[in-house]
């Protein structure tokens, strides 16, 4: 069995894996210490690679990831297993089941055309096209590092939560080497629209 990599609570259980862990994982080597604490506390193996793609990470594409892989983190990060840490998010109904209901956008709900707005502390705000392919081009930027112009890949997006973008290249960057980008680190992103692109635009 499998869950779509879209499945917001799986960014939820992200966040308390690296909250056990002791900080984010952002490089190659974090994977390979995260792997090693697993094997001792738990004795069970899992591949750096594997836990690659859960946190988008690797490059290489994938939609869905194992119960068994999403057990074993759960467990890592003390809930008991995958559907004891969902029902645990459920059970705190006014906070993040709450928020995956009402305030994240997936990509895979997306048209080819609509747009996100993003906005990040202290006042940061950007307007993203998506381009189709889980890829997506920066549009407006304000008061921000990312550039109008600027590419990359992405699953979801979540009000409260930071923003992993993926084969990320700044706009005026051509030719850069494709780089791994977080925004809104501290507080998560505060403001999320979806801006459906209308009947006139998609014609």
């Amino acid at each position: 069995m499998s869950i779509e990599s879209t499945t917001p609570q799986i960014a939820a259980l992200r966040e308390c894996v690296e909250r056990r862990f002791g900080r984010p994982l952002h490089v190659h080597a974090d994977f390979l210490a995260l792997v090693a604490d697993i094997e001792s506390l738990h004795r069970q193996h899992i591949s750096e690679s594997t836990l690659e793609r859960v946190w988008g990470y690797s490059t290489r594409g994938y939609d869905r990831i194992s119960l068994r892989t999403l057990d074993l983190l759960a467990q890592y990060a003390e809930a008991g297993s995958w559907d004891g840490f969902c029902a645990e998010l459920r059970r705190h109904g006014n906070t993040e089941s709450e928020m995956f209901d009402d305030e994240s956008v997936r990509t895979s709900d997306l048209r080819v055309g609509d747009r996100v707005r993003i906005g990040w502390q202290p006042d940061r705000v950007c307007t993203v096209r998506y381009l189709g392919g889980k890829r997506f081009i920066a549009e407006e930027c304000v008061n921000a590092k990312m550039r109008c112009g600027a590419t990359f890949s992405c699953l979801c997006f979540q009000r409260g939560r930071e923003l992993h973008l993926d084969d990320f290249i700044n706009g005026g960057e051509e030719g850069s080497h494709p780089r791994r980008y977080v925004v809104g680190n501290r507080h998560g992103l505060t403001l999320l629209e979806h801006l459906a692109q209308t009947p006139d635009a998609a014609e």
